[in-house]
C-alpha cells in the first residue's frame, strides 16, 4: 500500500477538510467544510442541498448517538427557516449514517486464527461498514507468511508477502460490490511493531484500505493516493484511531 507522511500539524490546530458530492476529500468543489475540534468533536457545513436553498450544520462526534443537525433555509420576505435534525443522512466521508448491509466471510489459513491479535469478526464487520459505500459481499482472510508469498507471487508477479492483498471483482460501477481482502498476519505484525502502533489499529486501516479497493479506489498516482488517504484518515479517526499516516510521537 502507498504512505506518505504529511506534513506535521500541531496537534491542537483546527483543521479545514473540504468533500466533494461523493464525499471525497478535495481541494475545490465543496460538497460539505468541515471544522475539526482539538477535542475530537468536529462541525460540517453540508452543502448537498444547496441547490435548494437549504444548508446544514451538522455537529458530530465519534459516537453517532451524540449527532445533532441544524438544517437552515432562506424564506421570503427575508425570514429564515430552521429545522433540527436528529442525524446527518450520510457521514462526511459519504458513508450512510445508517451503515450498508454487507455479507461478510472471515477465514483463517493455518495457524492464524491462534496468532495473537488477530481482530474477532465484531470489530470487522465494524471497520468493513465504517468504508462501504453500498451493500457488498466480502471476504477477509487472514493469512501466514508463505500463504501471502504465493497469492502475490501468482497474482501480482511479486516474490514476497505483503501486508494486504485486495480481489475486486466488479467490473463496472453498477456492478455489486464483492471482493476478497488478504491480510498476511506476520506481515502486519512486523509493520505495527516498526511503526509503534497499536496491532488492532493496524489491522483496522488496513481492512479499511482493502475495503475502498474493493470499490474501486486506487493509488496509482499522486492525486488518487491523496484522495484514497483522506478518507483513510478520516475513517480511521471516526473509529476512534490516530491518522495512519501521521508518525507516532515518542513520549
Amino acid at each position: 500500500m502507498t504512505k506518505k507522511s504529511p506534513a506535521t500539524r500541531p496537534s491542537d490546530a483546527t483543521r479545514v477538510v473540504l468533500f466533494d458530492a461523493d464525499g471525497r476529500a478535495r481541494k475545490a468543489s465543496a460538497h460539505a467544510l468541515r471544522l475539526q475540534l482539538a477535542d475530537g468533536r468536529s462541525l460540517t457545513l453540508d452543502l448537498s442541498q444547496a441547490h435548494d436553498g437549504v444548508v446544514a450544520l451538522l455537529a458530530e462526534h465519534t459516537d453517532p448517538r451524540q449527532q445533532a443537525g441544524l438544517l437552515v433555509r432562506p424564506d421570503n420576505a427575508d425570514a429564515l427557516s430552521v429545522a433540527v435534525t436528529a442525524t446527518p443522512l450520510v457521514t462526511t466521508t459519504g458513508t450512510p449514517a445508517t451503515p450498508p448491509e454487507v455479507e461478510l466471510d472471515i477465514q483463517f489459513g493455518d495457524g492464524t486464527r491462534q496468532r495473537a491479535g488477530v481482530p474477532g469478526r465484531k470489530p470487522i464487520e465494524k471497520w468493513v461498514k465504517s468504508a462501504l459505500y453500498a451493500d457488498a459481499a466480502l471476504t477477509v482472510r487472514f493469512v501466514d507468511e508463505e500463504e501471502g508469498r504465493a497469492l502475490n507471487r501468482t497474482y501480482r508477479g511479486k516474490d514476497y508477502a505483503t501486508n494486504v492483498l485486495t480481489f475486486a471483482y466488479a467490473e463496472t460501477d453498477d456492478d455489486p460490490v464483492t471482493g476478497d481482502i488478504v491480510l498476511c498476519c506476520p506481515v502486519v505484525e512486523a509493520e505495527a511493531r516498526q511503526q509503534k502502533k497499536p496491532l488492532q489499529a493496524h489491522y483496522a486501516h488496513l481492512i479499511v484500505h482493502g475495503v475502498l479497493h474493493a470499490q474501486g479506489y486506487e493509488h496509482e498516482d499522486d492525486a488518487e493516493a491523496e484522495e484514497m488517504e483522506a478518507i483513510e484518515t478520516e475513517t480511521l479517526q471516526a473509529l476512534g484511531f490516530d491518522n495512519p499516516y501521521e508518525p507516532v510521537r515518542e513520549i
